[in-house]
């Protein structure tokens, strides 16, 4: 009887020690989905509501921002925009002059522009050679590139073939007036027009990569600055 009962144990104990092991590699199996599940789950949401990357392809913003930055844009400081949604949450402030965002260019919805504020609602905007004007003032812009181009002033003082703020134009509610830092060699609300408050995607706040790709090397000095 005793032999019985010990073979019996045994018999068991065997039986019972895959069956756990099982168990224990589909927990695993489950805690790194889970915990996979959840990492796709949040790098949505930051990429929806808070952050979002974005590469400089072109030109028009240099000096402050060259071809081969990488960037990081701040969703959330405007109110970032529900998916598949009209509506936008509450943001801290809205778009003010001198902020470089990033948008959807109204001629193409599908493509991202980045420009910086000159004139925000009610503001009125006159472009004249490569001087600007807003509110009857001429607008100080240390940062602008004043190189001869295809695009711009001509270098005359009086000179004006642009489509928009040739004479003095008043930014319409809930839309702004941007341009490119690289003056001469940018499309931008001059050509097309003005931006609505609700195709803004967010403030540009930091390079975090920089990659030249014509010598091909990495531009060091450039990484985790800060965009004014």
């Amino acid at each position: 009887m005793d032999v019985r009962e010990s073979e019996v144990h045994k018999t068991n104990e065997v039986t019972a020690e895959p069956v756990t092991s099982a168990r224990r590699r589909k927990s695993v199996v489950r805690e790194y989905a889970e915990a996979i599940a959840i990492a796709i789950l949040l790098a949505l949401v930051i990429r929806t509501l808070i952050i979002q990357a974005f590469t400089i392809p072109s030109g028009s913003m240099m000096d402050t921002l060259l071809v081969g930055d990488y960037i990081l844009v701040n969703k959330f400081l405007y109110g970032p925009e529900l998916p598949l949604t009209d509506y936008r949450l509450p943001g801290f402030r809205p778009p003010a002059r001198g902020d470089i965002i990033v948008f959807k260019y109204p001629q193409d919805e599908k493509r991202d522009f980045i420009k910086r504020i000159i004139g925000t609602p009610g503001d009125t905007v006159q472009v004249r050679g490569d001087q600007v004007f807003v509110n009857g003032r001429a607008l100080v812009e240390p940062y602008v590139r004043r190189l001869d181009g295809p695009l711009g002033d001509r270098g005359q003082s009086t000179y004006c073939g642009y489509a928009y703020a040739c004479d003095p134009t008043v930014v319409p509610a809930d839309s702004y007036f941007v341009m490119g830092d690289n003056r001469n060699n940018s499309q931008d609300s001059r050509y097309w027009g003005f931006v609505r408050k609700d195709k803004i995607k967010g403030k540009a706040f930091l390079i975090y990569w920089s990659w030249d790709s014509d010598r091909h090397w990495l531009r060091w000095w450039r990484l985790a600055r800060y965009i004014p």
